[in-house]
């Protein structure tokens, strides 16, 4: 059954107006991401931090996800305040940014960030319940949800880019301020979720979900294989540059990619296989992708490497969200989406620490384990889809 259209009571007019208003919202999120991902390291520099504090405060994210982020998720779910919180986040990045953007020391500098990101990272999960929740209440489609924000993330690493040639590279916080501040206005035009169904059976502890098998499986398998993707994060243009591509070619290359996942969104209200095969599909996608990686193509077989991307990345999320809207009650939806982020974040971090030292040894021969990852990701969910097939929600 698609993901879409499972229990929707509402009328066509709030449908829409809900969904319009969660893909703008979902633009903010990720155009925000697509200005700070490539263009923060840059301002770092230019407010003179040394490599080593740079690497230390870009890795806070990634610990934040394990650590404070399942927390808040948790909090918001059990006060029933997801719109409440996710403007509470927005609004708190944004002021983080321009408090950060204040700041020299690289002592306080790490500080403000560590905060900043305890208050930020938990954003996309929350977004992720609040439209998983849509899914439920307005019958709509994930994946053409999410693909906003696919599509507002190159719009914001393009515009960041083209004003990175006219602006002072230590001035590039106030453009990430500005952008941010787009995002928390935005949250103000976000409608209250239809209030859930009262259940007859006793509360359910979000602690509970740790105790399911299938959950576990879930969230395991999808960190798998997405953060098989940490050496192509990491290395990929480094790599390129070695092979003598231009960095406008570089960054097509990953506009490729972007544009691949925007495509297998906005087709997947027309995917009719299971869930758990399409995260399965994903993860094989993953494994050929990582394996031609290797072997250094040039051209069309970078393009076709690309390409896959909407596969490899875009099938496995919708996938997992699905799994995850069946398997999850509503009522812990914010919950299951905290546990996931934390398990891709400490898998992703993972990723990343063991692809330094393997890339310094092999090049290349970094993405035969990422394939592996992948490999025992897609494994892990074949193995488990007995026990994932659909099953309706209990009162």
């Amino acid at each position: 059954m698609p993901l879409s259209r499972q229990i929707s009571t509402t009328t066509p007019v709030l449908s829409r107006r809900f969904a319009g208003r969660l893909a703008l919202f979902y633009g903010a999120v990720f155009v925000l991401s697509g200005t700070h991902l490539p263009f923060f390291p840059v301002w770092l520099r230019a407010i003179g931090l040394d490599a080593g504090w740079i690497g230390v405060i870009i890795a806070v994210p990634a610990v934040t996800r394990f650590t404070v982020l399942p927390m808040i998720t948790a909090l918001a779910e059990r006060r029933q305040a997801l719109r409440t919180a996710m403007r509470v986040t927005t609004f708190a990045t944004a002021t983080g940014f321009a408090v950060l953007g204040f700041q020299q020391q690289p002592w306080l500098v790490f500080v403000a960030y560590v905060i900043l990101c305890s208050l930020w990272t938990p954003l996309v999960p929350l977004t992720d319940a609040y439209a998983l929740r849509g899914v439920l209440s307005f019958g709509l489609n994930y994946g053409r949800l999410r693909l906003w924000g696919s599509a507002a993330f190159i719009v914001g690493t393009l515009l960041c880019g083209a004003l990175a040639d006219v602006v002072a590279s230590s001035d590039l916080i106030w453009i990430i301020v500005a952008v941010a501040l787009c995002g928390a206005a935005s949250s103000l035009l976000l409608q209250a979720l239809p209030p859930l169904p009262r259940s007859s059976g006793p509360v359910q502890d979000g602690r509970s979900l740790l105790g399911r098998p299938s959950f576990l499986c879930i969230i395991a398998a999808s960190a798998l294989i997405q953060a098989s993707h940490a050496a192509y994060y990491t290395f990929s243009a480094i790599e390129w540059r070695a092979q003598g591509l231009s960095g406008l070619t570089i960054a097509w290359l990953w506009t490729m990619g972007v544009l691949a996942e925007i495509v297998v969104f906005a087709l997947s209200p027309r995917f009719k296989l299971a869930s758990a095969n399409l995260v399965v599909i994903g993860a094989v996608a993953a494994v050929l992708r990582w394996a031609l990686t290797a072997q250094e193509p040039h051209a069309l077989g970078l393009a076709a490497v690309q390409i896959s991307h909407g596969f490899t990345f875009g099938l496995t999320l919708v996938g997992t969200m699905g799994l995850l809207v069946r398997q999850v009650p509503p009522q812990l939806t914010a919950r299951g989406q905290g546990y996931y982020a934390a398990a891709s974040g400490v898998v992703g971090s993972a990723a990343s620490a063991l692809s330094g030292p393997v890339y310094a040894a092999y090049g290349p021969g970094v993405y035969y384990v990422m394939a592996a990852m992948a490999g025992a990701g897609g494994a892990l969910m074949w193995f488990a889809r007995p026990s994932l097939a659909p099953q309706p929600h209990k009162a």
